[in-house]
């Protein structure tokens, strides 16, 4: 039986400054790897974005750049040209020699997550923490063939990055207690609130996330109610602030595919993706990244 997560610390028993790491490496800069890099620029850490190619890498410049506008003109005393000033982007992973945290940022598909670590561990010195931004991999499997299991962790980030409150920290078997610890103060830095979950398919999150998102894909397949109204029962009802269809639109469907196939390897057919999921992936209604899914997004993504 794996070893229980450390019991979370209360606001109160945290120093009331907490500072972010100096240098941040963040392996993937799609929309969650930029929405990672931007909040630990915010919080004063110097951030280096690496990316399979040059047009990646710069398409991650544009996003992050972007988020880094946006946050100016809604926060005054923001400086962007100082927040771009500690942002680096390209294509070469020996950048993250210096860092002391690489964040792996990459889609939710378990043979390139594990070679990303590994590429990324070969490259960052042996003090830094290696996470992976897993939603739904186990984080005992991605460290198994790590050399330093014990500095590696999840770091579950929710989308979209800027606007969410939550950190789920993920303490793998392996895990040292104070690598776990040192995570809790770079998430409070960030402004965030982190939780604490014990290595466990879907963790805390997804696992609940996505039963629920599942059963509302379910019932609008069975066409009990329509995608808007059957999320108005839950924004409505029981006060969530988005409903399971929209979320799932947020999200990515082929996210959540992903995760629901994960979670039917390890608990069955309770997580047995419904066939309209499968068909709105195959037909390319990803959700707001593709402009289309449950619902109709026509804001710039």
């Amino acid at each position: 039986m794996s070893d229980p997560a450390p019991t979370p610390r209360s606001l109160s028993e945290r120093s009331e400054t907490k500072r972010p790491p100096a240098r941040v490496g963040v392996l993937g800069g799609g929309r969650m790897g930029a929405g990672i890099a931007h909040a630990f620029l915010l919080a004063g850490s110097h951030v280096t974005v690496v990316e399979r190619d040059d047009a990646s890498a710069d398409a991650a410049a544009d996003r992050i750049d972007d988020s880094i506008r946006r946050s100016a003109e809604r926060d005054a005393s923001l400086d962007g040209t100082t927040l771009r000033s500690r942002l680096t982007t390209g294509t070469d992973i020996s950048a993250f020699g210096e860092c002391d945290l690489v964040i792996e940022a990459v889609p939710e598909d378990r043979d390139l997550k594990e070679q990303s670590l590994a590429r990324a561990e070969a490259a960052m010195p042996a003090h830094a923490t290696l996470a992976s931004n897993t939603s739904s991999i186990s984080i005992d499997d991605l460290a198994a063939t790590r050399l330093r299991p014990e500095r590696v962790l999840g770091l579950h980030f929710f989308n979209p990055v800027p606007a969410s409150a939550l950190v789920e920290i993920v303490h793998g078997t392996a895990t040292a207690p104070d690598v776990t610890e040192s995570a809790r103060d770079w998430v409070a830095a960030l402004g965030k609130t982190p939780i604490v979950v014990r290595d466990s398919p879907g963790f805390a999150s997804s696992r609940l996330g996505v039963m629920l998102g599942l059963e509302a894909i379910r019932m609008l397949e069975e066409g009990v109610a329509s995608a808007a109204d059957i999320d108005a029962a839950m924004t409505l009802g029981y006060r969530h602030p988005t409903g399971p269809l929209r979320t799932t639109d947020i999200v990515g469907l082929d996210v959540r595919l992903g995760i629901a196939e994960e979670l039917e390897r390890a608990f069955g057919e309770r997580f047995a993706p419904p066939e309209l999921l499968r068909r709105m992936v195959a037909e390319g209604r990803l959700g707001r990244k593709s402009g289309r899914g449950f619902y109709e997004w026509n804001e710039e993504r």
